[in-house]
């Protein structure tokens, strides 16, 4: 399972001040949690039959460094927190420069979505094992 994943930074993801716009850190952290789940053999298709979806209840962002366009970034997941269920869920996506220094924290809170009731629902026990096995967060000793 590969939890971390290297990005190009484009012209789009650029403000008008020549760094990464805030919310293009949302979309990778966004971006790289798809694919997790589609590597888990949650794609797109697969929610659409399940009827179920990820939601997020909260998302905050820390920046440290700024991100410049044509730069490469390591984006990285860990899982924070899941509850018995599997319903809800916490993780942090680390975005790295290229030398190895974050530039961003995304931490999200998430839960699962029945699509037809429109309820929070359990997840497919093998998605819940498949967040389980995230390697966990560790915050950062300053």
């Amino acid at each position: 399972m590969t939890n971390a994943i290297t990005y190009r930074t484009r012209w789009a993801d650029m403000d008008p001040n020549g760094h990464m716009r805030h919310s293009a850190y949302a979309d990778y952290a966004a971006d790289q949690r798809l694919v997790l789940l589609a590597e888990w053999g949650y794609d797109i298709k697969e929610f659409a039959r399940l009827r179920l979806g990820p939601i997020l209840f909260r998302e905050e962002t820390t920046f440290l460094k700024e991100i410049h366009i044509g730069e490469e970034i390591r984006v990285d997941s860990r899982l924070r927190s899941v509850n018995d269920d599997g319903t809800r869920w916490s993780i942090t996506h680390t975005i790295y420069k290229a030398d190895g220094r974050v530039a961003a924290t995304v931490a999200v809170d998430g839960a699962w979505l029945d699509l037809d009731k429109r309820k929070l629902t359990t997840p497919p026990a093998e998605l819940s094992t498949a967040f389980r096995a995230l390697p966990l967060y560790e915050a950062p000793v300053k």
